[in-house]
């Protein structure tokens, strides 16, 4: 397959990003007047099929930005063509409301109907998760299908949203009911009940969370999740730029899919990230 990044420009300060089919390890920086992000994807180690994660970040205006992450379902065909039809989707609906009176969460609701039926039209059986996160005169909202995760954290190391997982471990981790770190091990951790491709799809839309200068904005794939514990994801995105937040993140997983301790987790998978924040010279003293 072949890696690509397509910058296209939008107006003078804004560009939209779009990354797929990354062979190897690669990194990605975009901004714009109010806010800087950085996008990684590196494929599973030692996999011969293409990296069937995906990114996307798309300004609508000078207001607004949609961060996301698709990851096609492993065991099912046509992982990285689901994941590519998601992300493209929903850059086309951005972009193309521009000029539109739609609301920005109609418009993403919308790319999720439409990504989900041209998944299905493929009849093959294939599927994907994907978050997104849209940031919209200065405040924050969720939308996903799956396990793919969402998490804001502020420097003091505070939760201020995490989504939870569409799957029997995700609730009951969500319940009291399992401990996030013995769901880490759990047998059936990676059993998705809602994804893009099935008729039944739902999408999980989060409240509207104030974003403030101190925020870190985390969407990833499973391959992170399933690789680092919460605590360690937080310490590595308080401090430092998002792409400093990106090298440490993706070090340690790395290090974990290599299996190098069996006292830690270690699923070796496909690892795609998006780490946003609001620009540092956009800050008010």
């Amino acid at each position: 397959m072949i890696s690509w990044t397509v910058f296209r420009q939008m107006n003078s300060a804004s560009s939209l990003a779009l990354l797929l089919d990354v062979e190897g390890e690669r990194i990605e920086s975009v901004s714009d007047s109010t806010w800087e992000a950085c996008i990684y994807s590196r494929k599973c180690p030692d996999k011969e099929t293409s990296n069937e994660d995906g990114a996307v970040v798309v300004p609508k205006d000078e207001e607004s930005v949609v961060f996301a992450v698709a990851d096609g379902c492993g065991g099912m065909r046509g992982g990285d063509q689901a994941a590519r039809i998601a992300l493209e989707v929903l850059a086309d609906r951005v972009t193309g409301s521009r000029l539109s009176q739609q609301s920005l969460r109609g418009v993403i609701l919308d790319a999720f109907d439409e990504a989900n039926q041209a998944i299905m039209d493929l009849r093959i059986g294939a599927g994907c998760t994907m978050a997104v996160a849209e940031v919209h005169q200065g405040a924050f909202r969720s939308y996903h299908v799956g396990d793919s995760k969402i998490l804001i954290t502020n420097s003091r190391g505070r939760i201020r949203y995490q989504s939870i997982c569409h799957s029997q471990v995700g609730y009951a981790v969500a319940s009291g009911l399992l401990a996030p770190r013995r769901a880490m091990h759990h047998p059936n951790r990676h059993l998705v009940f809602n994804t893009l491709g099935c008729p039944n799809m739902k999408v999980e839309v989060g409240p509207a969370i104030k974003f403030t200068s101190t925020d870190r904005i985390l969407l990833a794939s499973d391959g992170l999740t399933d690789n680092l514990y919460t605590e360690e994801i937080i310490e590595r995105l308080r401090k430092g730029s998002t792409v400093e937040s990106i090298q440490k993140l993706s070090h340690l997983a790395a290090r974990r899919m290599d299996g190098m301790s069996t006292q830690q987790p270690c699923k070796p998978d496909d690892l795609t990230m998006i780490v946003a924040r609001m620009a540092p010279w956009n800050v008010q003293s």
